[in-house]
């Protein structure tokens, strides 16, 4: 072997490729497509300035900047346009939500500063026993009655008598309906129903000549700031307290009714059309969102007050009642939230519901028919195929009141 002869590991391949690796193709976004498009505007412009039969000076930046910007706006207009296609094509109408405004501005309530209990004979009599070293007076005794009151020992004398009289009963009612205090007013709610209950012989449990009336209640719940007409605007001349949420005492007022429907066959409290109006107080009080916590006592009180009436009035009252509410509610899912709210399986709550979803079907559609099978009969007859048939006007709320119907 020569000295000027390659060695022999001189001789194999070398380890490193002496070409260049090829370049990873560049992945393009969005934002490269646009700077592309944009740009195009910009070649355009120097291939026509270099095919310009008008010499070298075809090609200016002024032009050019031009051109980019009527570009830019002729994009924008285009997704603008592009929007307001989309927004056509969905062409329902935008549903609310149900609800309603039950309760306005709570009123200060007109209670007389004398009540007259501190002549009862019951603190009289606590006042004769010198040995208990009782010794009470006007504000003293309405003091004393109240801690027997929150105790339980005023419903535990009152049983013990018989007899419950009616300052001792006025006063209790006033607590229960007004009281800021949430000890008195449950305090009193309790008396009350333990009062107005029925003993083994179906008879109640004491005597009491002074009962809830109607003119009482029905002036509490204007005093929470009901709106017994929504369709009149609420006055606020006399309103001290702001519409801050639901009434405070709504839960011992939902409760008194319920009890005094439940001694219908001892005592009547109510009479027929007065009955009619608490229950059409009651439905629509399931149209204030801030009340949802109190469904099961709506739902006691509502379903007290549908077996409060008798069988030769239900029917009559039941249609009366339905053409009231029909008349509050707003034609949206408010009927169903209304229809729904009704929701015993016995024969007069399905009847109040079908009662109440036919008035708004003839409200909605203005027919002037009063049978439900005429009813019925004009919406099946409805020519779906029809071009000019409103589609919308069909479907969701109307739909489902017409299967609450036909149900």
């Amino acid at each position: 072997m020569l000295l000027d002869d390659p060695l022999d590991f001189e001789k194999e391949d070398p380890l490193l490729p002496k070409g260049r690796p090829a370049k990873r193709k560049k992945v393009i976004g969005l934002d490269d497509l646009l700077e592309d498009f944009f740009a195009s505007g910009k070649d355009e412009l120097k291939a026509s300035g270099v095919e310009s039969k008008h010499g070298s000076k075809g090609y200016n930046s002024d032009d050019e900047d031009k051109k980019v910007r009527e570009k830019e706006i002729k994009f924008r207009k285009f997704v603008e346009e592009y929007e307001e296609q989309s927004k056509e094509l969905d062409a329902g109408d935008d549903v609310p939500q149900w609800g309603q405004r039950v309760f306005g501005c709570q009123k200060s309530p007109s209670i007389p500063s004398a009540t007259g209990v501190e002549n009862c004979q019951l603190l009289q009599s606590f006042s004769a026993h010198e040995h208990l070293g009782f010794d009470l007076n006007i504000e003293q005794g309405e003091g004393f009655l109240e801690g027997l009151l929150v105790d339980g020992w005023l419903l535990k004398l009152v049983l013990l008598h018989g007899s419950v009289e009616d300052s001792i009963a006025s006063w209790a009612l006033t607590k229960l309906l007004y009281s800021c205090n949430k000890k008195f007013r449950v305090a009193a709610s309790d008396f009350w129903d333990n009062v107005l209950s029925l003993n083994e012989a179906d008879k109640l449990s004491v005597d009491i000549g002074h009962f809830p009336s109607y003119s009482v209640l029905k002036s509490a719940i204007l005093n929470y700031g009901y709106i017994f007409d929504n369709r009149t605007e609420v006055s606020t001349s006399e309103s001290v307290i702001a519409d801050d949420g639901p009434p405070q005492n709504i839960i011992e007022w939902l409760k008194i009714i319920s009890t005094c429907c439940k001694i219908r066959n001892v005592h009547s409290i109510f009479s027929s059309s007065e009955a009619e109006e608490l229950l059409v107080i009651v439905i629509s009080l399931f149209l204030d969102r801030q009340l949802e916590g109190l469904l099961l006592i709506l739902g006691d009180c509502l379903s007290s007050l549908i077996l409060y009436f008798n069988s030769s009035e239900w029917e009559s009252s039941c249609l009366t009642v339905a053409q009231s509410i029909s008349q509050r509610v707003t034609m949206d899912l408010n009927c169903l939230r209304i229809v729904d709210c009704i929701t015993g399986t016995d024969y007069r709550s399905k009847f109040l519901r079908s009662q109440l979803a036919l008035q708004f079907l003839k409200i909605s559609f203005g027919l002037k028919v009063a049978n439900a099978e005429k009813i019925l009969k004009s919406l099946t007859s409805i020519n779906v195929k029809d071009k000019e048939c409103n589609f919308f006007c069909l479907s969701g709320t109307r739909l489902l009141i017409f299967c609450k119907v036909r149900s």
